[in-house]
């Protein structure tokens, strides 16, 4: 677990100076005149019977792929979201972990508004300015040089499966585009990981129910013990290994942070065996730990990192930040997408970016974690199914003995959305950063009368 003390480590090395804090995009550019109000009027009421014809419309229509909740809803604002019978909820999964400004931001709306009236999308074949502010920022406030876009969190797992591989064998000295010519090319992930659901990120992701149905995985994965540095020195070989995925804070594993010791002692074992480490914060970066990027909890830098969820606050967008050595490899045409870093997206990427990237946001981050973390542990604590409120920001877990569904549905019926995580035995916590002390305070007094009514002492 992550200590309070470990919050406080920098990020090491002679770039660290280059982070760097900007003005919010939007703030700087709209005036008064052209600022376009974020709220509109709510939505008329509906009944239950309505409720009833979209999800059975659903059900008819979308294929089955999600086991939804039995709401419709409607609109949001801020850390709180109304369904279309008009119920309030406090939403402590914010689309699990991407409306980081929670919903109807007034600068997100603005800048979106501001991009959609000049232009949306060109594709890759030409230069927009939205696109280089955002590598800019991102660059610019991190260890790499480089960024690739794409438009989801597995697709930047997939951009860096891709990398790792052709670096691996521009590193071996070989023709990267001959077909017989041979390289490293195993890439290591850990039990308990979640790196997507296509089928390169699907191959390192660690739950067998999310694989068999689409077998034979892609060739050449390795899987190690989580926080167990001897489970993946016994994997991570010379010659063998392109890379070594790892999340810094796993969050659909469980909410379970590294161990400090062990991210370190990965970074010496891919430097050893001349390996790749990549950090996927799709999930925890960006803010959600109370740090920019949550790597920085350990003063571990890797050479790649993966982001998405939170970065353009509810629009898809995806990225790849990369060291220079690995962009070295990587030629025109060796990867692509049609829709990835759109001017549109890039646009209220950078908005979004600007405002998180601000030390006093990102130190109200940590506070209101702390907050929620102490908060559960008073309301919850004492039940005897409760074993453990861990995590690091505004990314928490209640690990149950039992599975957590039941406590999720009434603390729904109560006015609190939660998610869980794990084996379904989590009760995970992923808010909007904005988040309020008086919503974080209710969400913990919901919580604890649902497992007090699902599981009573």
């Amino acid at each position: 677990m992550v200590q309070l003390q470990h919050r406080q480590a920098q990020a090491t090395g002679a770039r660290a100076s280059r982070f760097r804090c900007v003005v919010p995009l939007a703030t700087a550019t709209l005036s008064p005149s052209n600022a376009i109000k974020s709220v509109a009027k709510a939505p008329a009421v509906r009944d239950a019977e309505y409720t009833k014809k979209v999800i059975g419309e659903e059900q008819k229509y979308v294929l089955q792929t999600y086991a939804r909740a039995p709401v419709v809803i409607s609109h949001g604002k801020g850390a709180k979201m109304w369904d279309i019978e008009g119920k309030e909820y406090i939403d402590m999964a914010a689309g699990i972990a991407v409306n980081a400004l929670g919903h109807s931001d007034a600068q997100w709306f603005a800048a979106l508004a501001e991009q959609a009236e000049k232009l949306a999308h060109t594709s890759n074949l030409y230069h927009t300015e939205p696109q280089v502010e955002l590598a800019k920022r991102l660059v610019e406030n991190s260890f790499a040089d480089k960024a690739f876009f794409c438009n989801t969190g597995t697709e930047a797992n997939e951009g860096a499966i891709k990398f790792a591989r052709k670096w691996a064998r521009v590193q071996a000295g070989v023709d990267p585009y001959s077909a017989e010519a041979t390289a490293p090319y195993e890439l290591v992930s850990f039990t308990s990981c979640f790196h997507g659901r296509t089928m390169g990120a699907l191959a390192l992701t660690y739950k067998e129910q999310y694989k068999t149905p689409f077998y034979p995985m892609m060739p050449g994965h390795r899987l190690a013990e989580y926080n167990k540095l001897d489970s993946a020195r016994a994997v991570i070989e010379k010659g063998k290994t392109a890379a070594v995925f790892v999340e810094p804070v796993q969050g659909e594993g469980g909410i379970t942070p590294s161990e400090i010791e062990f991210l370190k002692g990965l970074r010496q074992l891919c430097d050893e065996a001349g390996a790749l480490l990549v950090f996927d914060e799709v999930q925890c970066g960006l803010g959600r730990t109370g740090k920019l990027w949550g790597h920085e909890l350990y003063g571990v830098e890797p050479d790649m990192m993966t982001l998405a969820k939170p970065l353009a606050g509810g629009l898809p967008i995806g990225a790849v930040l990369l060291k220079q050595h690995v962009a070295d490899a990587m030629k025109p045409g060796d990867h692509g997408s049609t829709f990835a870093g759109n001017p549109l997206v890039c646009h209220v990427a950078c908005t979004v970016f600007d405002i998180i990237n601000d030390p006093a946001f990102l130190a109200a981050v940590e506070q209101k974690g702390d907050r929620l973390r102490e908060g559960l542990k008073r309301t919850m604590g004492s039940n005897p199914h409760v074993k453990e409120v861990r995590g690091v920001g505004l990314l928490v877990g209640v690990q149950l003995d039992m599975m957590a569904g039941g406590v999720v549905e009434a603390a729904r019926d109560m006015g609190v959305m939660v998610i869980t995580a794990g084996k379904g035995d989590v009760v995970r916590l992923v808010p909007p950063l904005v988040i309020t002390d008086e919503e974080i305070d209710k969400c913990c007094e919901v919580l604890g009368a649902a497992i007090a009514k699902v599981a009573p002492q």
